[in-house]
């Protein structure tokens, strides 16, 4: 039987969960990227892609920002 001593513990799945939104708006943000580094094959990025970029990346500043907070004021959950 083989015991897996590097699983995460309930602290560290809290941690995660609470910075969960900053990770998900960086996976939009990287997904924009991608979109924008494809865009050449297209003939360049449209106006769209260029929008989207610009909220990816307000959608970071504004989880970091929140988690940020949260983490300098701890009675603060959302």
């Amino acid at each position: 039987m083989t015991t897996f001593d590097n699983e995460p513990v309930a602290g560290e799945l809290g941690a995660i969960e609470s910075e969960w939104p900053l990770i998900a708006a960086e996976l939009d943000l990287l997904d924009a990227e991608i979109t924008m580094l494809y865009a050449e094959d297209r003939g360049g990025p449209t106006v769209l892609d260029w929008r989207r970029l610009r909220r990816a990346e307000a959608g970071v500043t504004r989880a970091a920002a929140e988690l940020a907070a949260r983490i300098t004021d701890p009675r603060r959950v959302a």
